[in-house]
């Protein structure tokens, strides 16, 4: 994943009336603060900590962001367009194994690198329309990459994109735990993952495979135990 975005010089309900220099300033350093409180703790770490860390009070972060997922992203817009772009990039691969296992290894640093982006990416925050966006299009992208190298007999027949994901989110909370013990082990339970869907290594599955509502509800239930993962507000 790219940089997290810095947004733009307006305020948090979207007007078309430039900050002043002061409100400017206040609102760069919400969003600075609330990158690195979210790298470290998180996207369901207390706002009042984002607050201090910027040097404000808790009524100039509501003045910018309303809800948490406001502040969210205008903090990750960047991160996001640059998945989306990947994402894109990967759909494009004449060699569809080449293009999901690339796109995934550069989703999964992302992953490993920022806590608040591992959260973004497994579970999602309410309110963040680019989020909601970038998931849909992630869905999209390993659907029809799966596909291909369906087709093409890499991939084994009965996988669907659902099983893939399921397993990625399970994966993937794991990272930030693992990438602080051992950093780059990930890679290594990544790979073994991908090589179980290659299609000379197939055998009958036990249990059919999940609806896209059903992994919906578990990724729900996956969620960090912190409170005030739902709803996503204040």
């Amino acid at each position: 994943m790219g940089t997290g975005g810095g947004g733009g010089a307006r305020g948090g309900g979207g007007g078309d009336v430039p900050l002043r220099r002061d409100a400017r300033r206040n609102r760069e350093s919400l969003i600075a603060a609330a990158r690195a409180v979210y790298a470290e703790q998180g996207v369901d770490a207390p706002l009042d900590d984002i607050a201090r860390r910027a040097g404000v009070g808790n009524a100039t972060l509501y003045r910018h962001f309303p809800t948490r997922g406001a502040l969210v992203e205008a903090v990750f817009r960047d991160t996001l367009a640059g998945t989306r772009r990947a994402g894109e990039e990967a759909r494009r691969s004449e060699d569809p194994w080449e293009g999901l296992t690339s796109y995934l290894e550069l989703v999964f640093e992302g992953l490993a690198a920022d806590r608040g982006a591992n959260d973004l990416m497994t579970t999602g925050v309410e309110g963040a329309p680019s989020l909601e966006e970038l998931r849909a299009h992630n869905r999209e992208t390993v659907g029809i990459l799966v596909r291909r190298a369906q087709e093409r007999g890499t991939v084994r027949p009965d996988v669907t994109a659902e099983d893939l994901l399921f397993a990625l989110a399970a994966l993937g909370r794991a990272v930030p735990a693992s990438a602080a013990v051992v950093p780059g082990s990930w890679r290594r339970f990544l790979a073994l993952l991908l090589d179980g869907l290659r299609a000379e290594a197939a055998r009958p599955l036990p249990a059919p495979p999940i609806s896209f509502g059903q992994l919906e509800e578990v990724l729900r239930e996956l969620g960090p135990s912190m409170p005030g993962r739902r709803p996503a507000g204040r």
